[in-house]
């Protein structure tokens, strides 16, 4: 499906009001915007408050691209002994380890015996606003 959105020249402050111009910048299609690569991605729901400091929350919908190779820094979605997870991928001095983004919850220091599959990379994160 093809559906392009407008959008709208104008910024929105995010501080005092200001009048709101109504010139159409161009048609966006969300598809070919959050999905470059649609052969190659999926999208996955959320679950838990790890990555809330990553801006992850909880049934947030997560755009994955499995197109994209992981590196230190990516947040990612991988299969860990078989376990769905989200976390941030840190690859230092030889070792591996999937990090959360929120003080409550200890890094995952992988250890020799642990599988690890990374599915993808989370490109975006779509949430509804509160």
């Amino acid at each position: 499906m093809n559906l392009k959105l407008p959008l709208f020249s104008g910024r929105v402050p995010a501080g005092f009001p200001s009048p709101a111009e109504d010139h159409i910048e161009q048609y966006l299609d969300l598809n070919a915007w959050l999905i470059p690569h649609p052969e190659a991605t999926f999208l996955v729901r959320a679950s838990g408050e790890s990555m809330t400091g990553a801006g992850v929350f909880n049934q947030d919908i997560l755009v994955v691209d499995r197109s994209i190779s992981a590196k230190h820094g990516h947040i990612v979605v991988a299969s860990l002994d078989g376990e769905l997870v989200v976390k941030r991928l840190h690859t230092k001095f030889g070792r591996i380890q999937l990090q959360s983004e929120n003080p409550k919850y200890p890094p995952i220091v992988l250890k020799n015996q642990s599988e690890l599959h990374i599915w993808g990379v989370v490109t975006y994160v779509i949430h509804r606003p509160v």
